[in-house]
């Protein structure tokens, strides 16, 4: 991998982590793209995204700061904050341990199956916009979110390991779903990303941590891909937060279509 690899990666994993298109599908389709291939390229993907959970963080600093203050207080709104992110936490954490080897034996890297999760998820978004039955704010405020809101955003978030699926996208609708406004949903799901990104880098960086390092580029093209997904990914939260306000999710969802859909056309044209 060269340092012009990495920062692509980096842009790619910066623009997508945080706006419901699947970072890792984009990741690994560009990863088709640059040819690169094998299991150093799919781990790669994967640990690069702590660039982008540090943009997360410093993005919600005020609010993470708040929560911290809390923890110790049952009836404060950082205690709750808390709680409510390790319930939505534990079922994807759960399922994804149970069928890590599926998941990566079967579906990732597997340009066929990222389409189709793609298109998949765009059209859920889409009906969701259009025709959610509870459309209309319930929920508007992080402290109003209960334990069975958490949970219930908790169990849409187990459809991103799905690679294509996309984790914002799996609980943003979760949380629409649940009445919550879009701009909570999506201050939830964002928030969600500190604990489930986070265990996953840092189990995925341990486990591969041999391999990634040993790489061509070895710590220099990792570093550059984890500097440049920060940068980008820190844009990218305030951009898509304001544009989710205007706009909602129906664009996103059919840019997701299109996007499958060539992916689609091309593997046919290609015979693979």
């Amino acid at each position: 991998m060269t340092y012009l690899d990495a920062i692509i990666l980096g842009i790619v994993e910066g623009l997508t982590e945080f706006i419901p298109v699947s970072s890792t599908g984009h990741l690994l389709l560009t990863n088709t793209l640059l040819g690169l291939s094998g299991e150093a390229a799919n781990s790669y993907a994967i640990v690069i995204q702590l660039g982008a959970l540090l943009a997360c963080a410093v993005h919600y600093r005020a609010r993470i700061l708040e929560a911290m203050a809390g923890a110790t207080k049952p009836d404060s709104p950082g205690f709750r904050l808390i709680r409510n992110l390790l319930v939505a936490f534990v079922p994807a954490a759960v399922v994804g341990l149970l069928f890590e080897d599926f998941i990566e034996e079967k579906l990732m890297g597997h340009d066929g199956w990222i389409a189709a999760a793609l298109i998949l998820g765009g059209i859920v978004m889409i009906v969701v916009e259009k025709w959610n039955p509870r459309k209309g704010a319930r929920v508007d405020d992080l402290d109003a979110i209960t334990v069975k809101d958490a949970l219930w955003v908790g169990v849409a978030q187990c459809f991103a390991l799905w690679p294509g699926m996309s984790r914002s996208m799996s609980t943003i609708v979760g949380g629409q779903l649940r009445g919550f406004s879009n701009s909570l949903a999506a201050d939830f799901a964002f928030l969600l990303a500190l604990p489930t990104l986070g265990a996953a880098t840092v189990y995925k960086g341990l486990k591969d941590f041999d391999m990634l390092v040993g790489m061509e580029g070895g710590v220099g093209v990792l570093l550059t891909g984890l500097v440049v997904s920060f940068l980008v990914g820190w844009a990218a939260i305030a951009w898509f937060l304001k544009i989710l306000k205007r706009v909602g999710m129906t664009p996103f969802g059919a840019y997701r279509i299109v996007v499958g859909g060539i992916v689609i056309v091309v593997l046919v044209t290609r015979g693979g």
